[in-house]
């Protein structure tokens, strides 16, 4: 008997350090495995188990957390959900998260191994951090302003700092409130499918999101092409532009919507935008300088993250004359999101300098302590030459002063301004699209402080040009004296 106790008793003895390897090996090295399997929710749970950090605007929070006192506990919450809906996006519990929220997920979950002093001890422990803070560059102000602007109508605006590249406005209509998909009852499934099945798509970041032909605000980027080729050497000389123009190697006619656009010089041309005048520079410019031009303000960039992601604004560089005529006043496949207009507008007004946007100023812990300052991600281009920044500083200043964009004059300081209107559709039968590109310097302002872009999806005119100056133009002043505090 005393036999058959001493084997049991080595056997246990050799299988003891068998389970300790055995839960190493589980605990460990396998750990990855079962945390990332489907049928593991204790993430998921864990996940939920703690407030979520806030994004905030101004200083203050426009997101928390609610106590639901399920299994998933903190359900997230919105203030002024419409408002920031493009910027956050929403974190729902059974959809995932999108824009800010997805994007800055670490810091607002607690997952992120930089809110912990000692991340190592949180792995060993498998300890949680506090959810931290996102700190946003937008202006609260100018925010409002923006949606106030748009109202009932659908759009878009995208505002920037020139000289940093701080989003200070970020809007899109119709929005929608990031809230009723916060949780994963059968509140959160019908928002969803009605969200999901809105003709409107509120869900749509149209500022960031959605590209539209700029019309006649993409002569900004025709006209400062021309000045730094050399086509062009000086504002007021006539150029040699018939009216109408006969698009190269087709018998198509290109024509105005006003007179005196035959032979006119860059400066008018500009103020009234004559598509004759700007189709005929950038065939005279070429492909290649057309193309470098756009590329340089931003076009054709496919890694443009501030920080989610941003839809590439596009300009074909294999077209030929006829569609580089019709492509540099903003047509043919020339496409552009709000922002990468604003950053158009931007450039002009800093010195020819384009400056990466970025929606994050810094990430904190919960208490406050700041974890990462953020900042543009790429280095500054030059889009033109300084010298033809200072040109079309002028010409834009000229459209607001005295041409098609005086709805937007700011008494008190310095706005420069380009109205323009996309066609679309099959014969360009849609309701065109009125754009409006500006930036404005306050009389005690060393710089310019703030560019615009907005755009009105179901705007109607008589006029191309008074389509943008009459829609959009108010809306981009709402916005500009917003920021200069006008």
């Amino acid at each position: 008997m005393t036999r058959h106790i001493r084997l049991a008793a080595a056997f246990c003895t050799l299988l003891l350090p068998a389970l300790l390897v055995n839960a190493t090996r589980v605990q460990v090295f396998r750990s990855g495995t079962y945390d990332d399997n489907p049928a593991n929710r204790r993430q998921t749970i864990a996940r939920y188990d703690q407030p979520r950090g806030a994004i905030l605007v101004g200083g203050r929070p426009v997101t928390g957390s609610r106590d639901s006192g399920e299994q998933l506990r903190y359900e997230r919450t919105y203030k002024d959900g419409p408002l920031y809906a493009p910027v956050t996006g929403f974190a729902s519990q059974e959809y995932g998260t999108t824009f800010l929220e997805h994007s800055e997920d670490g810091i607002l979950s607690g997952s992120d191994e930089t809110l912990s002093p000692f991340p190592l001890w949180n792995d060993l422990t498998r300890a949680q951090n506090p959810g931290g803070n996102v700190v946003t560059t937008l202006d609260p102000a100018a925010q409002k302003a923006a949606y106030d602007g748009l109202g009932t109508r659908t759009g878009a605006v995208a505002a920037i700092e020139p000289s940093t590249g701080r989003v200070l406005a970020l809007v899109s209509t119709p929005s929608y409130d990031p809230g009723v998909l916060s949780g994963n009852g059968r509140t959160a499934n019908r928002g969803w499918a009605r969200l999901n099945a809105d003709p409107d798509k509120p869900m749509l970041n149209r500022a960031v999101r959605q590209t539209y032909p700029p019309g006649s605000t993409f002569k900004v980027v025709t006209a400062a092409a021309a000045l730094d080729a050399g086509v062009v050497t000086d504002l007021d000389a006539a150029t040699r532009s018939p009216d109408p123009y006969t698009l190269p190697g087709t018998s198509t006619t290109l024509t105005n919507e006003g007179d005196g656009c035959a032979d006119a010089p860059l400066r008018s041309a500009f103020e009234w935008s004559c598509n004759t005048v700007f189709a005929k520079l950038g065939v005279d410019v070429g492909v290649r300088n057309m193309s470098g031009t756009a590329e340089a303000f931003g076009f054709n960039d496919t890694g443009v993250r501030i920080p989610f992601a941003v839809s590439p604004s596009t300009f074909d560089t294999s077209v030929d004359k006829a569609q580089l005529a019709l492509s540099s006043i903003g047509q043919y496949n020339t496409r552009a999101t709000p922002l990468q207009m604003a950053m158009v507008a931007a450039a002009v007004a800093n010195g020819g300098q384009v400056r990466q946007p970025y929606l994050v100023e810094r990430t904190t812990r919960r208490g406050g302590e700041t974890v990462s300052a953020a900042g543009p991600a790429r280095p500054v281009r030059q889009a033109m030459h300084p010298a033809t920044a200072v040109q079309m500083r002028e010409l834009m200043e000229d459209v607001v002063t005295e041409g098609t964009g005086t709805n937007a004059a700011i008494p008190g300081a310095t706005v420069g301004g380009k109205t323009g209107t996309a066609q679309h559709g099959i014969g360009n039968s849609g309701t065109p699209y009125a754009w409006f590109v500006s930036w404005a310097q306050g009389e005690r302002d060393m710089e310019p402080k703030v560019a615009v872009a907005v755009v009105v999806e179901d705007a109607s005119a008589d006029r191309s040009d008074i389509s943008g100056g009459g829609d959009a133009a108010p809306i981009a002043k709402a916005v500009m004296k917003a920021v200069l505090g006008l």
